[in-house]
Formats: structure tokens, sequence, C-alpha cells
């Protein structure tokens, strides 16, 4: 029996191709081919032996085709094809490395970076840029024969990769085989888990007490962000966006809500208009931050910023990115601009003197003030600190 992991070929980079067969001869043999053999050809040795020996294996032939691989991407594929020889429920994890944090429900979530789940090259260096969140993605960028491994590099890299303090997020495969996906998420440091295609409260549900069994308590700490892409999802969005407290934030996806409905999706966006109001109605009745897609077309940043602009003018709290390039157009426009923090500042000061005279109404010049323009006053400034576009000791710096 010869099975495998990994990928290979001349475009590969910063992973590895694994295979295992099993023979009579007592006695371990690892066989390495890369470019780097002379420099770590002995530390990869020793880490896959570590390895066999831990599964206990006596009897294996290995064979390595690296270009370039960290250790936990090597250790990822070396188990996942070890894990198709044989069943058993022990893992191989190397020490965490990075930082190890919680995220809270209302921080920031102007973007979040998609990165195809099997592909270790991209991991890597993804949070120099930026992201508010990363993605590291097991449904549609990974191919359904490499989902099984991809479930092993997800699970290392959210043990070994630094992500500089984004927000770490995975998002799940399509119920019910996302419940699976769990397992090897959940125990290891995510933020977030994103369920594609929900159409029910029910799969919320499903994936909240998924979590708590695992956790063997009731889950608090990871937090959930359901995607609306069909028109029933749409349909059930309220019901969606409060089915669980740790639901945090509701979002769209619009290549697959526009096939649904039998659309062609375009820049103006007018055939999704009632589906993205209806998602930012549902998050904000909940209490949760509305989420808009992806723009998928990577090279028109004009185009992108006018989407972006469009998308903040309907509600949105933030939307996904493809690729890194996006990030600071993202930002920019999702970033609270000059005259919305002047605004805000002049409701929040009015709102406080207001309340030190006991006054039971808020005026700002001849326009009365009410609780929910007070809050949003309130959020733009806090987004406005955390950004660095205002100090944080504002008042006293405008003599307020």
């Amino acid at each position: 029996m010869i099975v495998s992991s990994g990928n290979r070929g001349d475009a590969i980079r910063s992973d590895c191709f694994v295979e295992v067969s099993l023979h009579e001869t007592i006695g371990n043999s690892i066989r390495i081919e890369s470019k780097v053999k002379s420099l770590y050809g002995k530390s990869i040795r020793e880490l896959c032996l570590s390895i066999l020996d831990f599964f206990e294996l006596k009897n294996a032939q290995v064979f390595i085709d690296d270009k370039g691989a960290l250790p936990f991407v090597i250790a990822a594929r070396l188990e996942a094809a070890i894990k198709q020889i044989f069943t058993t429920e022990k893992e191989f994890l190397l020490p965490v490395e990075g930082q190890v944090f919680q995220t809270g429900k209302e921080i920031k979530r102007r973007s979040r970076l998609y990165l195809p789940g099997n592909n270790p090259k991209l991991m890597l260096n993804a949070g120099i840029y930026g992201c508010d969140g990363i993605i590291l993605d097991l449904e549609d960028s990974v191919a359904p024969d490499k989902k099984y491994e991809a479930r092993f590099l997800v699970r290392n890299a959210l043990r070994s990769v630094d992500f500089y303090g984004s927000e770490r997020m995975v998002r799940i495969n399509q119920l019910p085989a996302g419940l699976d996906d769990l397992s090897f998420i959940v125990p290891h440091s995510v933020n977030l888990i994103i369920i594609p295609k929900c159409e029910h409260a029910d799969q919320v549900r499903a994936v909240d007490r998924r979590i708590s069994e695992i956790l063997g308590k009731d889950n608090t700490d990871i937090h959930l962000m359901p995607i609306i892409e069909s028109a029933l999802g749409v349909i059930h969005a309220y019901e969606i966006a409060s089915a669980s407290p740790n639901v945090v934030a509701l979002a769209i996806g619009l290549e697959d809500y526009t096939a649904d409905i039998g659309a062609q999706r375009t820049n103006e966006a007018w055939e999704s208009f009632y589906a993205r109001g209806a998602v930012v109605n549902a998050a904000r009745a909940a209490g949760i931050q509305p989420i808009d897609s992806v723009f998928s077309e990577i090279e028109n940043m004009n185009a992108l910023a006018e989407n972006v602009r469009q998308s903040k003018a309907l509600g949105f709290a933030g939307m996904g990115c493809i690729h890194p390039r996006q990030v600071p157009v993202i930002h920019e426009y999702f970033n609270p601009s000059q005259e919305e923090i002047d605004k805000a500042q002049k409701i929040v000061v009015a709102f406080e003197k207001a309340k030190e005279l006991g006054l039971g109404v808020v005026a700002l010049g001849s326009k009365m003030i009410d609780a929910p323009v007070v809050k949003r006053a309130q959020s733009t400034i806090k987004l406005a600190i955390e950004v660095d576009l205002i100090n944080e000791n504002w008042r006293e710096c405008n003599g307020n």
C-alpha cells in the first residue's frame, strides 16, 4: 500500500510531497529530494523519524520531495499520509509558536483575507499585510481530493504561523462535512469559525454544539460568522444572525448568491441590492456586524474603491478580499472620514454635556439626537482611535 500527501511540481514553493509505504523489513527509511538537502536534510530526516516513532511505525519507507517546506508543513503532510494507512486518535503536534489570543465580539473586521487551506506558501507571510482577519479556507479553495490533508495543514498553521495580530479565522466545509473539520481546528487557538452556505439557524446551532463538545464546556471563546449564499439564506437571515450568542458577524457571498437567483454579478451590484440590504438589516437587528462579499476583480482598484464606498453606504462594517493588494483600499474607505469623525465628536460631546446636566433629551443645534445616533457616533470614534486617526484623548486635544 502506497499513500501520499502534499503537492509537487516545478511551481510549488514552501511545500512538500510525501509518499509512505510499508514493507516487511524491520526499520524505517527516509529518502529526501531537496535543493536544500545539504543544509536541512538532517533535520528533515530527524523530524520524520520522530513522527514515525510517535505513531509506532517500525517498517515504513518515506519519500519526501521537498520544495522548502517548514517543519509544520512537513509534519502535516507526513501525518496526513500515515493516517491513510491506519486509524488513530493520536496527533503529532509541534510546540505552539506565534501569538495566542482571544478576540472581542466588536473588534474591527474591515477586511478578511482568504488563503487556500492547502497552500502553505500563502500562509507564511500573510500577517504582514495588516488585514483585520486571516481566513484559512477549507472549503471552495481546496480541491475535493485534498480536503482531508488540508485539515492537518490548517491545524499546524494555527499553531505555528504568526499572523501579527490578525484575527485567526477558518472557513469550514459546508455542513455536515464541516462538523468533521472542527476537531482539527477548535483546540488550536482559532478565534472565529466561518460557516459557509448557511440557510438555517439549526446549522449555526449544530456548529456551536460541536464546538462545545470538543472544548468540553459551553463555547464562550470561539466566534461564529455564517455566510449567506442563497435566496433561502437571505429569507432566514435574521434567524441565522440571532441563532447563537457566539455569532458576531453575518456575511454575504455574492458569487453563489447571484448564481442561485439566476443573475449575472456586476460591478454595479443592482442584482444583489436586496440581498445585501437584507443581510445588513438582519445583522444590525441582531446586534452583530454585517460583512460584505469579496470583490473578484483584483486588478481594478478603482472599481474596488467604488464597491467599498457603496458597501459602507449600505451599512456594512467590512468585506472579504482575495488578494493582499485589496487590503489598503478596503481599509481606506471603511475607515471613518474626517467629516464623519468631526460629526461624531460633536454628537458625543453634546450627549455627555446633556447627561451632566441631567437633561432627558440631547440636541445638536436644532436637531434632536437619539440613542442609536449616539451609539453610532461612539463606534465611529472608537474605530478612529483604533486606526490612529485621532488620539484617545481627543476631548482634551479639541478643548472639550
